[in-house]
């Protein structure tokens, strides 16, 4: 009885640590990067839509780009509220892309059907867009200037940061 109590103790812990390591994943760390201020990395990812998308060819926009996974809580939470911000702005010079990080693209297309979000989504199942810019949280936002520079990385997401997204897209679109 003694050793599979031991066992079972054991497992818990296990089980204990991955969630929080699962919830470390999924929550902010700090708000800048070292790549604030560089030429944002391009990449060539197939979107839902379609199409490949080349961010190269996005320049002269204001280009926001939230790495995010079906499995991630605040992913799902901000969504609808990036969903917003594109209906917004779009029309003003900015393009949200959503790009998915999870080597099957399943769950994330549900995800995106059940929540009714329309900004395009971007499949990134070799990680290339997401080494290239170094993603380690989920959610990850990453907003570009119109000459291609990286201009804000906001790791993670809480209630209130679209407020803090709404403002730093409406400061670049204005330069």
């Amino acid at each position: 009885m003694s050793v599979v109590l031991n066992v079972l103790s054991k497992s818990l812990k296990s089980l204990s640590s991955g969630i929080l390591l699962l919830g470390s994943f999924c929550t902010a760390h700090a708000a800048n990067s070292d790549m604030v201020g560089a030429a944002a990395p391009d990449f060539t990812l197939k979107s839902n839509q379609g199409e490949n998308v080349r961010l190269a060819e996005q320049r002269g926009q204001v280009v926001m780009l939230n790495f995010w996974a079906s499995w991630c809580a605040p992913c799902r939470k901000e969504m609808p509220l990036l969903d917003e911000l594109h209906q917004r702005y779009e029309s003003a010079g900015f393009v949200l892309y959503g790009v998915n990080v999870e080597p099957d693209v399943t769950a994330g297309d549900k995800l995106i059907k059940d929540l009714g979000v329309g900004f395009p989504i971007l499949y990134d199942p070799e990680s290339i867009a997401s080494k290239a810019y170094d993603i380690d949280a989920m959610p990850t936002t990453v907003v570009i200037d119109r000459d291609g520079v990286v201009r804000y990385v906001n790791r993670g997401y809480r209630s209130g940061d679209e407020e803090k997204y709404r403002a730093q897209v409406k400061e670049l679109i204005r330069e």
